[in-house]
Order: C-alpha cells, then structure tokens, then sequence
C-alpha cells in the first residue's frame, strides 16, 4: 500500500512538471520561438518544477487529434484554433464570423481582449484552462482556379475542417463545394485537385506549403483568425498556487509578444506570397458591399445553433 501512494505521489509531481503541450506551429517560426523562450522562462521561475514538453509541427496529429489525446491523458495541454475552440466553447466561434471585422486587425484584437474573461470562465467550466488568446490573423482564400467575383467562386471546391459549422455556412452563403479535410491533407489535396482552394492567414499559407500548390489569393479578408493555449484543469490543479500565477504571468507576456510578431509576419508573408508569383485578386466594390449579405446569411443560419443569441448581441456592439 505504502509503494503505490509513492508510485501515486511520483506520477503526480510528473505530470504536474512537464506539461506536454501539442501544436500545428511548425519549428523555426517566431511563434514557435516565443513558445519555446516561454518555456525557458517557466523554468527559469519555477526553479525546474514546471516544464514544458512541446510537439511542434503537427507531430502529436491535427488538432481533433490533440484533443482526443489531451482527453485519455497521453497530452496536457495543446494550442488550438477557431473549430477546436467552438468544440470545447461554441460562443468564441463569434469572434470569426465572416467578414465581422473586415480587415481591421486592432478591432478584432480589442474584441477578443473585451471577450477574455468572459471566454476564460467558459472554457473553464468545459475543463481547461485559458493560458492566453492568439491573434493568429486575417484569413484569405488562396485558390488552383482564378476568380474575380463573388458569382465566379460558385461551384468552387474548398477545403473546411471537418465538422466546422461557422466555415460550412460561409460556404453555404457563397455557392461553394465543402471538402472536408484534415487540415494535414491540404496540401496534397491541391496537389491533386481534389481541392480547388483553401484558406488560412498568410504566414500559415507560407508555413504548410500552400502557396507552392496555387496560383491565385483574394486579396480581401474574409475573417479573423483566433487561438488559444489550453491546459487540462485536471493537470494544471498539479500545480502549486504560487507556479500557477508564475506561468500565467509568463504566457500572456510570450504570447503577447507573439501576437506583435504575428502582425509582422503575416505583412512578410504577403510579400513572400508577391514575390513567389501568386496572383493578388482583387473583387470590384459591389462585390465587397456583398459581404455584409453574406455575413448575415452566416448569423442566420448559426443563431441558437452553433452561436447563441445573447454573444450576436454582443459582437455587434463590439463592431
């Protein structure tokens, strides 16, 4: 009996000093260096009891994966973004309703920041903990085929993940064809036409590849894109009081930082997209008036469904 409250004791302080944290971001990146600088200072400040253990580069899986993972125990923790986020909290999904924002960034940001608490208590009671909010960036359609209106892209077969309510009710509003995939098989997905486009933030186009397999990105933003560093309750509860507001305080400054940097890079990213020879499309003004129709459509078909009543409300005094 007293060997197993040992094992018991040890397997806990374990756990609770090396959180492993899954992630699509691939190595090599500012937001992947700004994770692993956060998990320096961690244990910089912690004095060793707390580490993280970080797969980077979608090696744990996609992001379904990750959760599957952090639910049975093998993970504790991942960053996950907009479908994810809905699965655990289906409200935060309103800070990416299309065209919400348009293509102003400081707006978008100030939602999620006026959103945080509010989020944070939610996701919370769903059995995680919010270590911070990414801005991951305006979300563009890169594309195989060349269009040049809204009425050109009917009948277009785009990727979505699987399940994403928010995105399939976009798509809806705008004729396309839903593919849905794991965001893992895009790339090989346009390879072979099975896709004709995709759509992501300008440096996630860059880092997995896209823009080698397209010729074409509409130059207007379609929506924001959001994340979040979540940790399981049941893990982060390992953790001493005094460690826990230690690595609170770490986070936000990292991810902080990295929310800056994304900006950057996502402005380096367009140009590198310039430069490597993707065609920027622009749609005439009437079809940009469009977007409003098309963002209603969306609320309207997700209204008591996927987004309640009472968070519209508040995302259109927040616009």
């Amino acid at each position: 009996m007293k060997l197993i409250l040992v094992l018991t004791m040890l397997s806990n302080i374990a756990i609770a000093s090396s959180l492993k944290i899954a992630t699509l971001v691939p190595k090599g990146t500012n937001w992947a260096d700004t994770l692993t600088q956060m998990n320096k200072e961690i244990k910089s400040e912690t004095n060793g009891e707390v580490k993280l253990k970080i797969y980077y580069g979608g090696t744990q899986g996609d992001e379904p994966d990750v959760l599957r993972k952090i639910r049975i125990g093998q993970l504790h923790g991942g960053i996950f973004t907009g479908k994810i986020l809905g699965d655990i909290y289906p409200d935060i999904r309103s800070l990416e309703i299309p065209f919400n924002f348009y293509d102003n960034e400081e707006k978008a940001l100030a939602a999620i920041a006026m959103q945080t608490n509010y989020f944070n208590q939610k996701i919370s009671e769903k059995g995680f903990v919010n270590l911070g909010f990414y801005g991951i960036g305006k979300v563009y359609v890169v594309s195989r085929k060349k269009v040049t209106s809204i009425d050109e892209m009917k009948g277009i077969k785009m990727w979505s993940w699987e399940g994403d309510h928010l995105s399939e009710a976009m798509m809806q509003s705008l004729g396309l064809v839903s593919v849905p995939l794991a965001l893992t098989d895009v790339t090989s997905s346009l390879s072979t036409g099975m896709i004709d486009a995709a759509y992501a933030p300008p440096l996630a186009i860059i880092g997995l590849q896209w823009h080698s397999k397209v010729k074409y990105i509409i130059d207007f933003p379609t929506a924001y894109s959001v994340g979040a560093l979540l940790i399981s309750k049941k893990d982060w509860s390992k953790i001493s009081a005094t460690n826990q507001e230690k690595v609170k305080t770490i986070s936000k400054r990292n991810i902080d930082k990295a929310n800056e940097l994304a900006k950057i890079d996502n402005k380096n990213s367009l140009d590198v997209l310039k430069k490597s020879g993707v065609e920027f499309i622009s749609f005439n003004k009437s079809d940009i008036e469009k977007a409003e129709t098309i963002r209603a459509g969306v609320i309207k078909k997700l209204k008591g469904k996927l987004l309640s009543a009472e968070i519209i409300k508040v995302i259109e005094k927040l616009r």
